[in-house]
């Protein structure tokens, strides 16, 4: 009586040894992580805090209770509702211009061969050569003479200017994805200029879009040097302007500071969460050529 082997059973795939290597990294990066963990922790514990636990307790004790005095102290002398706001603003305006500008200004580099786009494109990588910080008194006296200090426009306007150059960079660097036939076919369609970039360009350079969103945002919403060099008004400062005054040689209060950069972290992180599958695909586009 002959028995049939069992074709149906899956063959077990040898499992990959765990070399010593393997063991040394992940203990490296797992390090590495609690290391940019615990200040994150400690400042969240210590927003939770009181004055007293701020000095007797140990940064990784646990608050005794949690309140949100800090909080409600935060939102009060920082007046989160018009500083937040002002943030956001700047932000969320000087985003999508550049989006819009450097999207557009990298598609016709890439795609012209005359000197003018030519030198265009070295004009701007110059512009990434150069820190803004050193340029501020200049940056100062124009805004001055053209009365764009401590106005929206004005601050908008600077940092659109000051994150041209990194912006046109990057998005003419993933110009390279787009494939020319897909242009080309969309033209003997009928498409114009405009239409072929809004239908065809643009969707494939979401990765891209989505990296820039995100760098530009972090920069614009952390800055503190641009933003206290061109507004003095109370009533147009940043969040990370006001979060300053509440560090002084006089006196400090920690706990109120760390409940505000809590919430001044939070929409960044959500907009970070949102856009994280593009930026991820966007930073690795390039990385592997097919």
């Amino acid at each position: 009586m002959r028995f049939r082997k069992n074709t149906n059973r899956k063959e077990e795939l040898p499992s990959q040894p765990y070399t010593k290597g393997t063991l040394c990294i992940q203990i490296g990066m797992t390090l590495v992580a609690i290391l940019f963990i615990a200040p994150i922790f400690i400042i969240l514990n210590y927003s939770f805090k009181g004055k007293k636990e701020l000095y007797l307790s140990s940064p990784l004790s646990l608050p005794e209770s949690f309140n949100l005095d800090n909080y409600i102290a935060a939102f009060k002398k920082l007046d989160l509702a018009t500083t937040f706001t002002n943030t956001f603003i700047y932000t969320a305006v000087s985003v999508v211009i550049l989006a819009i500008l450097c999207g557009t200004t990298a598609w016709a580099i890439a795609r012209c061969s005359h000197r003018f786009f030519k030198f265009c494109y070295i004009y701007f990588i110059i512009g990434i050569l150069i820190p803004y910080q050193a340029l501020f008194l200049p940056i100062y006296t124009i805004g001055y003479k053209l009365h764009l200090t401590n106005t929206r426009f004005g601050i908008i306007f600077m940092y659109v200017a000051t994150g041209v150059s990194f912006g046109v960079f990057l998005m003419n660097s993933f110009m390279s994805t787009v494939p020319l036939e897909l242009e080309e076919a969309a033209r003997i369609d009928g498409c114009s200029v405009f239409r072929t970039y809004i239908s065809v360009v643009l969707p494939i350079l979401k990765p891209a879009m989505a990296t820039l969103i995100i760098m530009q945002s972090f920069q614009i919403w952390n800055d503190y040097l641009l933003a206290s060099l061109y507004v003095s008004k109370k009533e147009l400062k940043t969040l990370t302007v006001s979060i300053q005054s509440l560090f002084s040689a006089q006196s400090s209060d920690y706990t109120t500071a760390m409940a505000a950069i809590v919430i001044s972290v939070l929409p960044i992180a959500i907009l970070f969460l949102c856009l994280q599958k593009y930026f991820i695909k966007g930073m690795t586009v390039g990385a592997v050529k097919g």
